[in-house]
């Protein structure tokens, strides 16, 4: 459909349809005149015409008319008249007057969104008011509602608070159409004018009445319904379940759509069915409008439809479909109210190919289909402790035949322990501490620095390991023995094993790359043309060597090393060869460096001088050299190289040193390429840094194997499809790492990335460990792997080693420019898992010994069994965290009238005295607390005897303290108000009666009737039950007759 913009102007079709056209190629419109126009004229007015890019934008003029006013009125786009830009079911602004529209990106200034239009949107790039489009104009905007309602006295509040809205907002009213929800308004200029959320749900939000509807399906598809012509069959087709999330919420679904259509306005102006209706606006262009926005005929018609409301029907209709595409199911959107005109559609929905790998299925898991989805809209998921994720959704593909009802909440836990998981997928104690208790206690035992930092009035002991390379050796074999004990463990997967071994040779790499020897004393340097030779012999003694000779015997422990790691995939490959061709054997063997076996079998089949080659394969270079020159001579003298086996041919390039030419036709893995590299083409005594740096030049010329991580590398071959080359194996980042010395490292974060080891994203348990001991000997320092520190600790949270988390967030680097990260963290632990660790004795002590303030734990304590309504042991948590302020609120509100109606009074005291020294900050002691204490120290002086309490005497000092009592209580009941409970104010009333009694026991022959009056008049004032209050008016009455007669008499 052409674009609204690019549309004819009315009366001028003919003329520019002969001299004018329009394309919209890259959404940019463009002018083509008659090809009497030069070229530089066209340039001049595009150029000046200004941009309009979206196909939901219009203006009038238009492009077209526009060029075509600008070419026979020059300079008419500096002052076009009545300017207009709309966005088609949004609205229109006019702008009055004249108004220079010369390259004005119209995309950026207007902005039409659901019942609000905007203008200058960043304040920076808006004019002077008088300026550019910043003047005054006329806005229409189209408010959107589903059923307009007839009546006039609703139209004449609408109009009301309408009118209303546009003087706050400095605009003038002029009218709203009820027939197509047209609100126009004048503004003097411009800034941001609609309504808001609350202005919408007041004005037009409004519950229109539901009319019961139907929907039709046949064979899972929803029928094209238009409630004027086709009839519908009440009954389906087939098989249905109706379901609603809103309505099993007991919400109603109608206004759900509402909703979404205010969440999502751009939905409703994409066009959706086949037969659009067409509509032409009073400016001449025809337009689509989207379904939802029928014409004013049709609705003015069905609002005459007598409504009735019914109980909320389903918006969702799932029709399983057993023989159409892998999918289970479909599901679609099913409208439910008739007196909407909708016409329903054939919903695609969001499908997934499972033959397509993303990185959360394959072997990782299933796809897991959001309901929301099918309906081209995702609903966030819910994420809770421990890995629990709440969604309303299903795995595709599922065995499961039970159709879910996406109303279903479902909550399962997400995949982060896969690490503690055997091959059937339970959780297993022993790989629990194998992979995280043990590793965590050899690193606690190691030696450690600490630092105190002040978090407020708190302070924390930030930990870090510190070690040297001479100790490196044995905490690598002390790790390594970790992981060969797990290796163990019945029942591990074959890719945790891989995993693991794989570990196992990390480790080791560790200690060959970074280790130091301690040195006393010299010894000759090894001068051994086989660098593998000495290995044996520096094991079974404990040689002193030279400074000089330490690059050489680390290079031929890495050696070793890199034997070692590819010596598996030798055998592998020896096995699988003929025996018949002897010559690929020992090539085979060569790119594993195993010569004893290589020469065995040369000479073992008679080839002794194959045999004496390779001896000496990879020593002196004089050798090789000589053996590149006599291939040389061969080439120049035309030998004919078929009458010489190719794998003889392919040998003799390896022995000269030639591995690209040996490696033609043939695929090995980039540890092999390394070691040819390092064996047959560099120099015997090449140090390590070099040959690691030849390699990456290689590699960044394409001319060396991408070092592959172990499971694209070695693992299942589901594994490599996706593999986008962006992490190399965690070795290969050891060996940049050891050749890039102390400069800077670019590759740190990537090298700590889970991906660098293992394909699961989530699994940091041991890099983190090789970080922590690297840094602890000084390879490298960085403060900024806070994603490491932080998978770490959510695997930790996700097994349930809360202790264990907490001491692996003190091991994070501090920085100054987060200073409360520490603090923050530790409290959210503590705050989110108390339960674990406060019913776990050993963790509890654990986190108490890594200097964690007490406080911190009393306070989640606190808060978890205020959650669980175990109030008592929430004040006690309280009291010991300080919190007085909270402490007393539950006090007051909660403990303290519990305790008195059972007469618990010494708890009572006991609380109430540990808050008293801390009264002055708590808010509202003396009318909480303090009305306990205060009761307890009046009614302590009544019952008292001697001159302990002489202050209280007399009958008149006793009344004076009641009545400050009773004073206390009336007060404490008007402030707190609403948040004493019923019992807490039975509580005052018994503790009101007590006073009460003991004061007007205490009335005897010897007091002055006024002062006995006065007793009861305090007692009046208390707050007691009916009952009581009327015995004491009794006695009072009695009292005062006994006084007239006294009188009398």
């Amino acid at each position: 459909m052409a674009s609204p913009s690019l549309l004819p102007v009315p009366g001028s079709s003919s003329e520019l349809v002969s001299g004018v056209g329009a394309t919209s190629q890259y959404k940019r419109r463009r002018i083509s005149l008659d090809n009497e126009l030069s070229c530089e004229v066209l340039g001049e007015i595009e150029a000046w015409l200004p941009a309009l890019r979206s196909e939901d934008y219009y203006m009038e003029p238009c492009f077209a008319g526009l060029a075509s006013r600008e070419l026979s009125d020059p300079g008419f786009l500096s002052r076009v008249p009545d300017f207009t830009v709309g966005r088609i079911g949004f609205g229109r602004v006019k702008f009055l007057g004249k108004t220079d529209v010369r390259r004005l990106d119209l995309d950026e200034i207007v902005k039409f969104r659901r019942h609000e239009v905007v203008v200058y949107e960043d304040e920076r790039d808006k004019p002077e008011v008088g300026q550019g489009l910043n003047k005054a104009a006329e806005v229409t905007l189209t408010l959107r509602a589903r059923l307009w309602n007839s009546n006039e006295k609703w139209v004449d509040d609408v109009v009301d608070k309408l009118r209303d809205k546009t003087d706050r907002q400095g605009a003038q009213f002029i009218s709203f159409d009820p027939e197509s929800g047209d609100w126009k308004f004048l503004v003097p200029h411009f800034s941001r004018f609609g309504l808001s959320d609350d202005d919408e749900e007041d004005i037009t939000m409004n519950d229109a009445e539901e009319v019961e509807g139907h929907v039709e399906m046949n064979g899972g598809e929803i029928l094209d319904v238009d409630e004027e012509n086709t009839p519908v069959d009440p009954e389906p087709a087939g098989p249905m379940l109706y379901h609603s999330l809103p309505a099993h919420l007991g919400l109603d679904p109608t206004r759900m759509k509402e909703m979404r259509t205010l969440m999502f306005p751009f939905e409703e102006e994409v066009e959706h069915f086949n037969g659009p209706s067409r509509q032409k606006l009073s400016h001449g262009k025809e337009l689509t409008k989207p379904p939802v926005h029928s014409s004013p005929q049709r609705m003015s018609h069905r609002s005459n439809v007598p409504a009735t409301r019914k109980t909320p029907l389903a918006l969702l209709e799932y029709n399983p479909d057993s023989t159409g595409s892998s999918s289970p199911g479909t599901i679609l959107m099913a409208q439910q109210n008739k007196a909407l005109p909708l016409k329903m559609i054939k919903g695609e929905g969001f499908k997934l190919d499972l033959k397509h790998e993303t990185p959360v299925t394959g072997s990782h898991s299933h796809y897991v289909v959001d309901s929301g989805l099918f309906m081209g809209r995702s609903f966030r998921v819910g994420w809770g402790p421990n890995g629990i994720l709440v969604h309303c959704g299903t795995p595709v593909g599922s065995d499961d035949s039970q159709r879910v009802l996406s109303s279903v909440i479902n909550v399962e836990k997400v995949a982060i322990d896969k690490v503690i998981r055997d091959e059937n997928s339970k959780a297993k104690k022993e790989l629990v501490d194998f992979a995280f208790d043990y590793p965590l206690n050899l690193h606690k035992a190691l030696n450690h620095e600490q630092k105190e930092v002040e978090l407020g009035s708190f302070k924390l002991k930030l930990q870090k390991v510190v070690s040297d390379r001479l100790v490196l050796s044995d905490i690598c074999r002390s790790y390594i023995d970790i992981a060969e004990r797990q290796l163990e463990v019945p029942g591990l997967s074959s890719f945790a094993r891989l995993v693991l071994t794989h570990q196992v040779m990390i480790w080791e790499l560790i200690r060959v790359l970074f280790s130091e020897r301690e040195n006393s004393g010299q010894s000759k340097s090894p001068g051994s043309d086989n660098e593998e030779d000495m290995m044996p012999e520096m094991k079974e003694t404990s040689l002193e060597v030279d400074q000089e000779a330490l690059p050489l015997i680390r290079r031929a422990e890495f050696s070793c090393w890199l034997q070692e790691s590819v010596c598996h995939r030798v055998q592998e490959e020896v096995s699988s060869l003929d025996d018949s061709s002897y010559l690929e054997h020992i090539f085979v063997l060569l790119t594993g460096r195993q010569l004893d076996a290589a020469v065995e079998i040369a000479a073992s089949r008679g080839d002794v001088r194959l045999a004496c080659l390779l001896s000496q394969a990879g020593g002196s270079m004089v050798n090789r050299a000589d053996v590149a020159r006599q291939l040389d001579l061969w080439r120049m003298n035309g030998l004919d190289f078929n009458f010489i086996e190719k794998e003889r041919i392919r040998l003799y390039e390896m022995l000269s040193g030639n591995i690209h030419g040996a490696l033609q036709g043939i695929k090995i893995d980039w540890k092999r390429f390394l070691g040819l590299l390092m064996w047959y083409r560099l120099e015997p005594h090449t140090p390590l840094p070099i040959i690691f740096q030849a390699y990456q030049h290689l590699l960044n010329d394409g001319k060396a194997l991408y070092p592959l991580p172990i499971y694209i590398d070695e693992g299942p071959a589901e594994e490599a499809t996706n593999f986008a080359e962006k992490h190399f194996d965690l070795s290969y980042y050891l060996m940049l790492l050891h050749a890039n010395g102390d400069g800077k490292f670019s590759f740190l974060k990537t090298m700590c990335s889970a991906f660098s080891s293992t394909h699961d994203p989530l699994d940091y348990h041991m890099i983190w460990h090789q970080r922590s001991v690297l840094e602890a000997v000084g390879v490298f320092n960085s403060n900024d792997l806070h994603i490491l520190d932080m998978g770490i600790v959510s695997q930790l949270l996700c097994v349930g080693q809360i202790h264990w988390a907490i001491y692996v967030v003190l091991h994070i680097p501090y920085r100054d420019d987060y200073p409360y990260l520490h603090g923050t963290l530790i409290r959210e632990i503590l705050f989110q898992y108390c339960e674990t660790w406060s019913s776990d004795e050993s963790q509890r002590l654990f986190i108490e010994n890594l200097d964690i303030p007490r406080a911190w734990l009393h306070e989640a304590m606190a808060v978890y069994f205020n959650y669980h309504g175990d109030l008592p042991d929430a004040l006690e948590h309280y009291l010991e965290c300080a919190n007085w302020q909270k402490a007393h609120s539950l006090f007051v509100t909660e403990v303290a009238h519990k305790l008195f109606l059972s007469g618990n009074h010494t708890e009572i005291w006991r609380l109430a005295s540990s808050m008293e020294d801390h009264k002055s900050e708590i808010e509202n002691w003396d009318f909480g607390a303090g009305i306990y204490i205060l009761f307890y120290m009046l009614k302590s002086s009544f019952q008292e005897d001697g001159n302990a309490m002489n202050e209280l005497d007399s009958l008149d000092s006793k009344n004076t303290a009641c009545r400050n009592f009773m004073s206390h209580l009336n007060e404490s009941l008007a402030v707190l108000d609403e948040r004493l409970p019923v019992g807490a104010r039975l509580a005052y009333s018994k503790m009101a009666e007590e006073i009460s009694g003991l004061l007007l026991a205490d009335i005897n022959e010897g007091s002055t009737r006024d002062d006995q009056f006065s007793c009861f008049d305090t007692v009046f004032k208390a707050p007691l039950p009916e009952d009581i209050r009327s015995g004491h008016l009794q006695d009072a009455v009695s009292l005062f007759t006994c006084y007239l007669a006294e009188m009398a008499s």
